[in-house]
């Protein structure tokens, strides 16, 4: 017998409302939380307050581009995890915080981010600077 699903679009629904609902309760429990306790965690993550609220309410999948942006530029994301673990962190940061996640999102599903990531990306200086190549 196959555990397969035959209702894939309603697989889908069903755990993108789990998602949605995960994400909701955490949002409550940050709320709940001590000003003080959240200004320490902001404090031992090195970003400010006002960054620390903008991660949490983008939520766990803020920076799912940067990945695919790193593999489409070439540049092996484990490798920069092990060489630049600091770097690699706050490239996500960057990426959490970002306003240009249609244009990126539709880049990397064209597969034009190589050409026209610079134009948008704040990540593209720090990926300049790991000695990519600039665009052509």
């Amino acid at each position: 017998m196959t555990t397969e699903s035959t209702y894939p679009v309603v697989d889908y629904l069903i755990d993108t409302f789990g998602n949605w609902l995960k994400h909701r309760r955490e949002l409550s429990e940050i709320r709940q939380m001590d000003r003080t306790d959240f200004d320490r965690i902001a404090g031992d993550l090195r970003i400010s307050t006002g960054d620390l609220d903008r991660l949490v309410h983008q939520g766990p999948h803020a920076a799912d581009e940067l990945p695919q942006l790193l593999k489409a530029l070439g540049i092996d994301k484990e490798r920069l995890a092990q060489t630049e673990p600091m770097l690699l962190r706050d490239m996500e940061r960057v990426c959490s915080l970002c306003d240009q996640k249609r244009q990126c999102d539709r880049d990397l599903a064209a597969g034009t981010s190589a050409e026209h990531f610079e134009e948008y990306c704040l990540n593209a200086p720090t990926i300049e600077g790991l000695g990519q190549p600039a665009k052509q």
